[in-house]
């Protein structure tokens, strides 16, 4: 067990017996909110590109506005 797994441990075991439910609903949270693979990280970041473009379509945001502010925070502008 690490330090860190060791100091964790040593803070749950001072919380009252009613905030334990509180921390195993918390840890299963962020045991879920890990990607499980490469497959659904790429899915992830296809799914927010489609958002990203169908949000920049909606505002009339073209490829060319994106590049030109891109070069005017470049060139400090």
């Amino acid at each position: 067990m690490t330090n860190l797994e060791q100091t964790i441990m040593q803070e749950i075991s001072t919380l009252p017996e009613t905030r334990l439910p509180d921390v195993l609903a918390f840890i299963r949270y962020l045991k879920l909110s890990i990607p499980g693979d490469q497959k659904e990280i790429e899915e992830r970041f296809d799914k927010a590109l489609k958002s990203i473009r169908a949000r920049a379509k909606e505002m009339n945001i073209t490829d060319e506005d994106i590049e030109a502010e891109i070069r005017a925070v470049r060139e400090g502008k």
